[in-house]
């Protein structure tokens, strides 16, 4: 009978065809993907995946990010996250591609421009406007999305948090994570640590709920940056040849 002389990969090897497969992946060090995103797709929110995938592959040329605590985020469901941001600084982007590529699966950035020729651009790559709603819309649909708190210049310093952005997640019944980033034009590390979901001390409901989830995720982000002690946090120079993103290595 046709076929009968195949061998029984399951009965030599002792695996299951999927765990053969994983076996495979590892040893090829071919990436088995959690969410497929074929060649030239664009997603409802404009992210094109190819473009993504290629901005990663050259991220990876310039810098070397370490992405800590990403087994916090939930595998499929939606998430905020919720991280430090420095004055003329592009954490929420690099962090976004940081942790899409560590955890398989799309991650959109809040803070997109909405004129050209960067509103566009950003949309491609995962950016979302510094809107309530468009922001509800992407955590309801199960996006994980990064959100910068208040820029600021000195290094410790968390920014605010808004909370009617904060709020977007409570309403859409999501959990927001903090997670800390440093980055310096020297070098070439940079890391983001990713803290356990926040949740208040005292539940309320309506607006008091957003300040105080805003206010407990501010000190979160800041506790997570004294753990990872010494810290230098970059500008655009990240962006030039000679420089890079890192934590001071």
């Amino acid at each position: 009978m046709a076929g009968t002389d195949r061998p029984d990969v399951t009965a030599t090897t002792g695996r299951r065809p999927a765990d053969q497969r994983a076996v495979v992946g590892r040893l090829l060090d071919v990436p088995l993907h959690l969410v497929d995103e074929p060649a030239g797709m664009v997603d409802d929110w404009g992210r094109d995946a190819g473009l993504v995938r290629n901005l990663i592959g050259l991220g990876r040329i310039r810098w070397n990010v370490t992405v800590g605590g990403d087994q916090h985020l939930p595998r499929r469901k939606g998430a905020l996250i919720v991280i430090n941001a420095r004055r003329f600084a592009l954490a929420p982007i690099f962090t976004a591609l940081a942790v899409s590529e560590a955890v398989d699966r799309p991650v959109r950035f809040v803070g997109r421009s909405d004129s050209a020729p960067l509103g566009p651009f950003a949309r491609r790559i995962g950016g979302l406007l510094e809107n309530p709603d468009e922001l509800f819309g992407a955590l309801r649909a199960g996006e994980l999305v990064v959100m910068g708190a208040e820029a600021t210049t000195r290094l410790r310093e968390v920014g605010r948090v808004r909370h009617d952005l904060v709020g977007a997640a409570t309403a859409a019944g999501v959990q927001a994570y903090p997670a800390a980033t440093t980055s310096t034009p020297l070098g070439r590390s940079a890391r983001v640590e990713i803290g356990q979901a926040t949740r208040p001390t005292q539940r309320r409901r309506g607006p008091l709920a957003e300040l105080e989830l805003a206010d407990h995720l501010r000190r979160r982000i800041t506790t997570l940056l004294e753990e990872m002690g010494e810290i230098r946090t970059g500008t655009p120079l990240d962006w030039l040849p000679l420089s890079g993103i890192g934590g001071g290595q």
